[in-house]
């Protein structure tokens, strides 16, 4: 608890002083609520009980707590905003996963962006795209004006059982439920299943988006290292023991950022420890359509029992096209639609029509076709670029975008990322994916988004400069 890295000169007072304040931040502390007594902080926090009366009376005089005479301290600040930041560990902002994202979401021409996560627009079908929409104004006024249904456009939830089935994933359209995004359908899992302070599981690396969105359930994160193969099980097997999970929630298919697939052995395993433990996955598969065969699904493997499975087409249709989409066992599906209904009510009505035309569209299944050989084809000339330069893949992943890989000499990835911004390139350093920290000396690179020779010239200089 008392772990800081704040300047040597902090008093005993003033760690006291800030623990009640991140309380409160996070939320931990809300207006009203009752403060322990100064014995009982005291004895938590290591300190005298002096200490803790010194704390409170300057808390008091900010207006942070107040005190009710007989009867102790309580917490008299309006309740904070919700600050994400606040919630989690404080990184350097060229790691900060969510400062990362803004950088990349902000469509500077000036920058390029080898660790972001999606296609360049050159690379998604925008013929297919042109003509869904025209095909959509010509077609009911219904369709353009109208919320969407509760469970979302039946054509289309058809449609997606129907491919899922190709995963070995059997469901009927009646247990998929289209959401506003793959985001929002593992947030509505999320909501479905969590209470605050219940223990999630994730792998470590692992998509950063997944930390946030779970600090905002205020969930306890646990990670768990992952292997070429899934994640060790042993090392789950403890967490299991330890933290008593509520969820796990991981990749399906295509790990990011690693590009590990899962082993079948792992999976049954892994099944047969989350049986024992009453534990629910949530898997999402995001990147479906970049495996020319499926790799292991655990929602296959268990039946929709108790794993979910998510997921949007962001990465091969069109990131603008908010859909996506959640798939659960027949007795959650009208729980889960009533939560939908109760956040986003009718849902992206029209996005889903735009989405079912483009993926009827026969041009579809040639586009992603083309992009698995044009994927392919960038892995391996990526590779070598980066070999060149002595940054080494931990595997040669066998589809996807990603390349997750070791810098030369255990250099600091922070360092190379800082140095590359200089020069308008925004890295994906590998603290941003690992919430034990320790992929220090790791990047995420994403090979459709690495054919500029300007991105390797500036690495070779970020790495010269960092070593």
């Amino acid at each position: 608890m008392l772990a800081t890295d704040e300047a040597a000169t902090e008093t005993l007072t003033d760690r006291v002083v800030r623990e009640v304040k991140q309380r409160v931040a996070q939320r931990a502390l809300t207006p009203g609520a009752r403060l322990p007594s100064i014995r009982a902080f005291a004895a938590a926090m290591k300190v005298s009980k002096s200490t803790v009366v010194e704390a409170y009376d300057r808390l008091s005089a900010e207006g942070i707590i107040t005190s009710r005479p007989g009867s102790g301290f309580y917490v008299d600040a309006p309740l904070a905003p919700l600050s994400l930041a606040d919630l989690g560990p404080k990184l350097d902002q060229e790691v900060d996963p969510l400062w990362i994202t803004r950088q990349a979401l902000g469509r500077n021409p000036a920058l390029l962006m080898p660790g972001c996560g999606w296609l360049p627009a050159s690379w998604m079908p925008q013929d297919s795209l042109r003509r869904a929409l025209r095909g959509l104004a010509r077609g009911d006024a219904l369709a353009l004006t109208d919320y969407g249904t509760p469970q979302g456009l039946p054509a289309l939830r058809q449609l997606l059982a129907r491919r899922i089935a190709g995963q070995g994933i059997e469901a009927t359209a009646d247990q998929v439920i289209l959401t506003e995004s793959g985001t929002q359908a593992l947030d509505l899992a999320c909501r479905f299943l969590l209470e605050p302070g219940d223990t999630v599981l994730v792998d470590d690396p692992c998509y950063f988006n997944f930390h946030a969105l779970l600090r905002a359930h205020r969930a306890k994160v646990v990670p768990v290292p992952y292997t070429a193969q899934g994640p060790d099980l042993d090392q789950f097997e403890r967490a299991l023991a330890e933290h008593r999970p509520r969820l796990y929630v991981t990749n399906a298919g295509i790990h990011n950022p690693t590009g590990a697939t899962l082993s079948p052995i792992v999976a049954h395993r892994l099944l047969k420890l989350a049986e024992r433990a009453d534990l629910t996955i949530v898997e999402d598969d995001i990147f479906a359509d970049f495996e020319d065969e499926a790799s292991p699904r655990l929602a296959a493997f268990d039946g929709l029992q108790r794993v979910m499975s998510c997921g949007s087409f962001s990465k091969t249709l069109s990131a603008g096209l908010r859909c996506g989409y959640l798939v659960a066992m027949p007795a959650w599906i009208q729980g889960l639609t009533d939560l939908k209904v109760a956040t986003s009510f009718g849902g992206a009505g029209l996005a889903a029509e735009l989405v079912h035309a483009a993926l009827t569209d026969g041009g579809y299944r040639r586009h992603v076709a083309a992009l698995r050989m044009r994927l392919a084809k960038a892995r391996a000339e990526t590779s070598d670029k980066l070999r060149d330069l002595g940054v080494v893949p931990w595997l040669e992943p066998q589809a996807g975008m990603f390349l997750w890989c070791r810098l030369p000499g255990e250099i600091d990835a922070a360092a190379v990322a800082r140095r590359a911004l200089v020069d308008n390139v925004v890295l994906a350093p590998g603290n941003a994916f690992s919430l034990s920290q320790t992929a220090r000396s790791h990047l995420r690179f994403n090979v459709a988004q690495c054919a500029d020779p300007r991105i390797f010239a500036v690495l070779r200089k970020a790495i010269r400069a960092a070593a």
